[in-house]
């Protein structure tokens, strides 16, 4: 069984920076694209960055220059760096992996976490 856990999300004010962290666990022969999704309340889940194992990221263009996707395969870990955060930023962050098991490819969800950006 696979899992996907987030944490780092939290309340900041508008300017302010976070940073996310999310981290794969079970059993994981490999990963291939890490990823990070945003829902905001009466909205559809939305792209915001995704990372290959070779380090090519991609980003929604209303993210673009303020957040940074990085990830440590050792560690089955991806990371969101969130700067200049604007309140339209508020949402919650969903962690997404596309990985191989023992026999089985599949994509993975965590449970997501809040990010809260006051005005």
């Amino acid at each position: 069984q696979v899992q996907l856990v987030e944490s780092g999300g939290g309340l900041v004010q508008a300017g302010g920076s976070l940073s996310l962290s999310c981290v794969a666990s079970g059993r994981i022969v490999s990963i291939n694209t890490m990823g990070w999704y945003r829902q905001a309340p009466g909205k559809q889940r939305e792209l915001v960055a995704t990372i290959t194992g070779g380090g090519a990221t991609k980003y929604a263009d209303s993210v673009k220059v303020r957040f940074t996707i990085s990830r440590d395969n050792a560690k089955n870990t991806v990371y969101l760096h969130m700067n200049s955060l604007k309140p339209e930023d508020t949402a919650v962050y969903y962690c997404n992996a596309d990985l191989y098991t023992v026999g089985a490819f599949f994509t993975s969800w965590g449970r997501g976490t809040q990010v809260t950006v006051s005005s």
